[in-house]
């Protein structure tokens, strides 16, 4: 544990500073993931409960993440072994991991048939049946933990300052609050950008699910320089791609419009 003279200095140190704004922007990226299945989970419900669930998923993530920073040195811990199949390890970190991908990739699978196959009237039926106020909270406090549980590993990485990762998660968590409410808005009133929200996730759910294998598979190499490492951020460039391409198409059909209006 830190005391709050040391807690302060760290901060405010320049090295400090530096960890936390890199932190900060880290967090942000990494809780894109987090935002997207928020804003799909809650437009599920009645128009004036979405707001209060948005809010109360992104403050369950911010109490989740700094309760977890606290045990930081735990959750490393995660990596270690538990038991062995074979050569292959199988770890604390693994076990999350898989979990929370095969959880991800269910859900998300699950929206894209429903939005392919129902039409609106038979959504807000399965809306209205399905999707209680309650279970939206309980689908979000369940994938808070697992983005919780990867942005705590990358974020020790970072800073092992435990002041400095706190904080840092508490400016992402308030910036994200501000806007998601906005951005939960334009994923859900373009379908187009809804789409591509869809399969992203089922991409972070594969990787997570590839992680995990992956993180077993490393157990039977002895020289931890030769252990393969899955790299998410081409999910992320692959998202900002399609996005950009789904951008130009909302511009060319808002033209259209415009021109077919004129005539």
């Amino acid at each position: 544990m830190h005391d709050l003279a040391s807690a302060s200095d760290g901060i405010f140190s320049l090295n400090g500073f530096i960890s936390l704004i890199t932190l900060s922007v880290l967090e942000i990226i990494l809780g894109i993931d987090n935002i997207i299945f928020i804003s799909i989970a809650v437009n599920k419900l009645p128009k004036q409960q979405q707001n209060k669930a948005r809010t109360i998923g992104l403050v369950l993530a911010l109490v989740v993440r700094s309760v977890l920073l606290l045990f930081v040195g735990w959750i490393v811990g995660l990596k270690a072994a538990l038991f062995f199949i074979g050569p292959y390890g199988i770890s604390g970190k693994a076990l999350i991991l898989l979990g929370g991908g095969v959880f991800l990739l269910i859900k998300t699978w699950q929206e894209i048939q429903e939005k392919v196959h129902s039409d609106a009237d038979e959504i807000a039926h399965n809306t209205s049946n399905k999707n209680t106020f309650s279970a939206i909270i309980q689908q979000i406090i369940i994938i808070d933990f697992i983005f919780s549980f990867d942005s705590i590993l990358a974020a020790a990485g970072v800073s092992g300052v435990v002041s400095i990762m706190i904080t840092a998660v508490v400016i992402s968590m308030i910036l994200m609050i501000l806007f998601s409410g906005k951005v939960s808005d334009f994923i859900n009133k373009n379908q187009g950008i809804k789409m591509i929200a869809l399969n992203f996730l089922l991409v972070i759910g594969a990787i997570l699910v590839g992680e995990a294998l992956l993180d077993a598979y490393n157990f039977s190499i002895a020289d931890p320089k030769n252990h393969i490492e899955l790299n998410k951020n081409y999910a992320y460039v692959a998202l900002a791609f399609a996005m950009l391409i789904e951008y130009f198409n909302m511009k060319e059909r808002k033209v259209k419009r415009q021109k077919d209006f004129g005539k």
